[in-house]
């Protein structure tokens, strides 16, 4: 794996993961939780949202292939799905804002839901990390190394909740709402390369003749 797709597969994951967006989140739904246990709130969160990424980058191709589906078309679905969810992040509410309303818990439970999911491990960073492991293109040493990536990513959240506080002074909603279309940007520029794969993996050519 070389160096530009190590750094494409880090700014993927990085967007739809989108730690930076994520704080806002995370500062809403631990207002109620005493000081003392919000690191623990923030780990709890980061665990159960890696364990949800993890399991779909060893099995998640494999489900597909058990239910008959080809990656390539998993691709298309993926990234017209990713596009959207782009589209969303640039021109409709913010992630936080929409998170933010799923937030009404006044304890340990809001580390579940919407932190952990949808807002770490978002429907965005599922479909994102069984593309990016395809079993067919993609060594076990390449997968490890995006298991590697995806790890320093969580580990980078983790880190940014912690220090949430701190940030949210100084960006605030606004820079968040900023950041947050940004990455959707990227993400949309992500999505229209998964769906060209995919359509290339799929061999389109071969079913019109050409």
């Amino acid at each position: 794996m070389i160096w530009a797709d190590l750094y494409r597969e880090f700014i993927t994951l990085f967007v739809v993961i989108d730690p930076i967006g994520s704080i806002p989140v995370f500062l809403y739904a631990a207002k109620s939780v005493k000081p003392e246990l919000r690191v623990k709130f923030a780990l709890r969160a980061v665990l159960i949202a890696g364990g949800v990424l993890f399991g779909f980058l060893v099995v998640g191709q494999l489900l597909l292939e058990a239910l008959g589906l080809r990656l390539g078309s998993f691709q298309v679905a993926g990234g017209i799905i990713l596009f959207l969810f782009a589209l969303d992040m640039i021109f409709g509410q913010s992630k936080p804002a929409s998170e933010i309303e799923m937030a009404k818990h006044d304890d340990l439970s809001g580390a579940v839901f919407p932190l952990a999911m949808p807002s770490i491990a978002s429907p965005g960073a599922i479909l994102a990390i069984v593309i990016l492991t395809d079993n067919h293109r993609n060594s076990i040493a390449e997968q490890a190394v995006t298991g590697g990536i995806l790890l320093s990513i969580l580990a980078l959240t983790f880190v940014l909740l912690l220090a949430a506080t701190r940030i949210q002074r100084i960006i605030g909603d606004t820079g968040a709402s900023v950041i947050s279309r940004i990455m959707g940007l990227v993400l949309a520029t992500v999505a229209i390369d998964a769906i060209i794969n995919g359509l290339i993996s799929l061999d389109l050519s071969a079913l019109f003749g050409a």
